[in-house]
C-alpha cells in the first residue's frame, strides 16, 4: 500500500455512525480499500467490486496558510464523513460504486506547518515548501486513481491541492487537462512559491493545465497582476457581478458559457473544481457572507458532471473551525454542505 495513503475502514466511521432499526445508511454500504495489497493492485480490485468513485480527503491547511491566509481546512473531509455517512441508502444513489479510501498521509507536515508563522519571511518560505511536499503525495496517489479507471472526489484541504491532482490527470491522460472552477478567486497568482492561491498558474506554467475558466470571479478579489496572467493563459472568466448582481447572465447561461469554452473534445480530460469560499456563509478560510447559494453551487456540479469528459471533482477549502459559532457548528455546515455537492455530483453522474 501507498505509504502516501492512510486507508479508513468501516470501524473508522464508527465515531460518527447513527442507527435506527430498520434503516440502512450510506456508511454501510461503502466499500474499502484491501490493506493487504499495494495501492495498484488495491483499487483494481475495487473497481472489479463493482467501484467507480474514490473518496480521498487531505486534511491540510497549509496551503491556505502559505498563502497568509486562515487554517483550518485540515478538518473538512471529517466533517463531510460525519454528515455522508449517515445519509439513507435508499436507491437514489448507487452506494455500491462508492470507494472510500481515506486520507492523503500528510501528519508530519502538518505538524512541521504547526509552529510556522506567515508573517515572518523565512517561515513563509518553509511553509510553501512544504506545500510543495504535500505536491508529491497528492500526485502520488491521485495518478494510481486516475489509472485505475476510478473518478476521484477530492475534499479537504486547500486549493493548492489542484495542482497536483491537474498534474496526475494530465500524466495519466497524456495530454493536459482543462478545468472549470466556480470561485472569486482566480488562484492564478504569481509563481512566487506553492500556495492555496496559485495552484492554476503552476498547472499551466508546467503544461498540464490546457483551457481553464473561472465562473463566479469577484471584480474586486483578484489582484491586477493575477489577471493579467490569467489573461496572458488564455484562460476566461464571467464574474460573480454580472450573474449575481449586476444579473446579466444566469446561472445556466454562464455554465454554458463555460462549457462552450472549454470545448466538447470527448478525450480531453476535465477537471470539476470548487473552491467552497464561493459559498455564503460556508465556514471557510475566506469567509464570506456575499457568494452563492448551495443550491446555486449544487446546480454547477450536478451541470458539469453529466459531461462524459468530467474526471473528477474538488471541493477545497471548507474550514469548519472558521465558523462564527465555533468548531461543532462548522462541522455541522460544512458536512452538510459537502455532502449536498457530492450528491450533486454522484446523483448526475448516475443518471447518465
Amino acid at each position: 500500500m501507498s505509504n502516501h495513503l492512510q486507508l479508513m475502514q468501516a470501524a473508522d466511521l464508527a465515531v460518527w455512525q447513527q442507527h435506527r432499526a430498520g434503516e440502512t445508511r450510506l456508511g454501510a454500504a461503502l466499500q474499502f480499500l484491501n490493506p493487504l495489497l499495494p495501492l495498484e493492485d488495491a483499487l483494481a480490485s475495487a473497481v472489479q467490486h463493482g467501484c467507480r468513485y474514490v473518496l480521498l480527503g487531505i486534511p491540510e491547511d497549509i496551503g491556505p496558510r502559505a498563502n497568509l491566509g486562515n487554517g483550518g481546512a485540515d478538518q473538512g473531509f471529517a466533517a463531510f464523513l460525519s454528515r455522508f455517512i449517515n445519509l439513507q441508502d435508499n436507491g437514489f444513489a448507487k452506494s455500491g460504486e462508492l470507494l472510500l479510501a481515506g486520507n492523503i498521509a500528510c501528519a508530519d507536515l502538518q505538524q512541521q506547518s504547526q509552529s510556522l508563522d506567515s508573517n515572518d519571511a523565512s517561515q513563509l518560505a518553509q511553509l510553501r515548501a512544504l506545500c510543495a511536499e504535500l505536491d508529491l503525495r497528492v500526485s502520488s496517489v491521485l495518478r494510481a486513481c486516475f489509472d485505475s479507471g476510478l473518478v476521484p472526489i477530492v475534499i479537504g484541504g486547500g486549493h493548492n491541492n489542484a495542482l497536483p491532482i491537474l498534474q496526475a490527470l494530465a500524466a495519466h491522460a497524456g495530454q493536459s487537462a482543462d478545468a472549470i472552477n466556480l470561485d472569486p478567486h482566480c488562484d492564478f497568482r504569481l509563481l512566487e512559491g506553492r500556495h492555496s492561491g496559485n495552484g492554476f498558474s503552476y498547472a499551466h506554467q508546467a503544461g498540464w493545465l490546457r483551457k481553464y475558466f473561472v465562473l463566479g470571479l469577484h471584480e474586486l478579489k483578484n489582484s491586477q497582476a493575477a489577471l493579467a496572467q490569467l489573461q496572458q493563459a488564455g484562460a476566461a472568466f464571467c464574474s460573480y457581478q454580472q450573474i449575481w448582481q449586476r444579473r446579466q447572465l444566469t446561472l445556466q447561461d454562464a455554465i454554458l458559457q463555460a462549457i462552450r469554452f472549454v470545448g466538447a473534445d470527448e478525450h480531453r480530460p476535465l477537471g470539476i473544481e470548487l473552491d467552497t469560499d464561493s459559498i455564503s456563509g460556508m465556514p471557510v478560510s475566506a469567509y464570506t457572507n456575499c457568494g452563492v447559494s448551495v443550491s446555486d453551487a449544487e446546480c454547477y456540479v450536478w451541470q458539469l458532471a453529466q459531461l462524459s469528459r468530467v474526471r473528477y471533482l474538488h471541493l477545497a477549502e471548507a474550514a469548519p473551525s472558521q465558523h462564527p459559532a465555533g468548531l461543532k457548528a462548522g462541522f455541522n455546515e460544512a458536512g452538510q454542505i459537502l455532502t449536498a455537492l457530492v450528491l450533486a455530483f454522484l446523483q448526475a453522474r448516475q443518471q447518465k
